[in-house]
């Protein structure tokens, strides 16, 4: 999947689906695995028993021509470029922790690639072009988002963020209580996944904003409208926010105004979802929250742990829809309450969650969900065809934003009107 991604870093558009492993012209016979004792560094392997020596032919016979007939001479040698600045620089960079840690990123990473791990290749060269682009700015060889590349670079990201959180889906719903392995983790990846995307939107969005493929996509949303008044009759959730500014006290002034707003705007999130929910506005949650917010589900919050658990919830009403979210409500939010203490004070706030999360018999009837939501889905449906307004004002804004934060000029499309 990070096929398309290393491609944002080269000058071709047209690699082929293979590897760069797979992709390199060889008129070499394959050489035999290397033992399994081989993937591990020198000095976890000291003290080991040489391997068992086999008796193996000294030629072979290819049997089909090694050469690429799609790569282009140009992007093999960038690969070769790419791979040599790994093991001999980037490596080095990653950590600070010493000559083993070195050692494996260096040696054990590049032997796991050759080995079959063609995805682990990827990513090893597209981190190693972003650390030679940091030296290189102005190398076309190593240019990053373009217009002829936006497109495709936002429907992998998108790709790659169903596939972080459809994974979840493997995950056996009750947990072995003597097998530490098995321990509930918290879903960060949905979070780190969306957010991904929402980058590459914000940097790509001058592209991409009249493209034929990307806004359909995104205006099949419903529009995002937040009202940040925890204390509104609508605000069903607003209960979340019970007792915030006691426990902001604690907290630096800058850092506590970080947190209240990013609790506010994630429980404003939930109320606007919480009226919509066939109609997928949950999935907005992961990708707009902020990430502060993300920094206090890290720290396990049992305020943010409680909002989580309420998101998950909001799913429930969608998973039938949608193969990747089969389960998530219940395997979700089973998971998270687990982490609560049972004298927890959080309790009445997940009764909600809980409930939602258990119900068995069909569609949640307004009166068990809270709201009712077959007449806000009808007034959303009726106002999204009537008004201008669509989730894409909202990224123009964001985007903006972005820019300006950066302090990076605003690029302009050449089809651009």
């Amino acid at each position: 999947m990070f096929d398309d991604l290393l491609t944002a870093l080269t000058p071709s558009n047209t690699q082929a689906s293979l590897s760069p492993i797979e992709r390199a012209p060889s008129t070499a016979p394959s050489p035999q695995p290397l033992p399994t004792n081989r993937t591990n560094s020198p000095s976890v392997t000291q003290g080991r028993s040489p391997p068992t020596a086999t008796c193996t032919p000294l030629y072979y016979t290819p049997g089909h021509a090694a050469l690429s007939v799609t790569t282009s001479p140009s992007n093999r040698l960038l690969e070769l470029r790419l791979m040599h600045q790994f093991t001999s620089m980037t490596s080095r960079t990653l950590v600070v922790n010493g000559p083993t840690v070195h050692d494996i990123w260096q040696n054990t990473v590049p032997r796991l690639a050759f080995g079959g791990a063609n995805y682990l290749a990827d990513a090893m060269l597209a981190v190693a072009a972003l650390h030679l682009r940091s030296f290189n700015p102005n190398d076309r060889a190593l240019n990053g988002i373009s217009e002829s590349n936006a497109e495709s670079l936002f429907l992998t990201a998108a790709l790659i963020a169903f596939s972080s959180t459809a994974t979840r889906i493997f995950i056996r719903d009750e947990a072995d209580p003597n097998d530490p392995s098995s321990a509930y983790s918290l879903p960060l990846s949905w979070f780190h996944a969306f957010q991904g995307v929402k980058t590459v939107v914000a940097t790509s969005w001058p592209w991409i904003r009249n493209s034929g493929v990307v806004i359909p996509i995104i205006d099949s949303q419903p529009v995002l409208q937040l009202d940040l008044d925890a204390t509104s009759p609508s605000s069903f959730f607003g209960k979340l926010l019970d007792g915030l500014e006691d426990e902001l006290q604690s907290e630096d002034t800058i850092l506590a105004m970080s947190t209240r707003q990013s609790y506010q705007h994630a429980v404003a999130v939930l109320n606007w979802a919480h009226k919509l929910p066939h109609r997928g506005a949950a999935l907005a949650f992961p990708a707009t929250v902020s990430k502060r917010f993300i920094d206090l589900l890290e720290e396990r919050r049992p305020r943010a742990l409680t909002i989580l658990a309420c998101f998950f919830a909001l799913l429930k009403g969608y998973e039938s829809a949608v193969w990747w979210l089969e389960g998530v409500s219940r395997r979700e939010v089973m998971g998270i309450v687990s982490q609560f203490e049972a004298a927890s004070p959080w309790w009445p706030h997940l009764e909600w969650p809980v409930k939602i999360a258990l119900y068995k018999h069909g569609l949640i009837p307004p009166d068990v969900w809270g709201s009712d939501w077959i007449t806000e889905e009808s007034k959303a449906e009726k106002g999204h065809s009537m008004s201008a307004e669509s989730f894409v004002n909202h990224i123009e804004i964001l985007t903006s934003t972005f820019f300006k934060q950066q302090n990076l000029p605003v690029p302009v499309s050449t089809h651009a009107v």
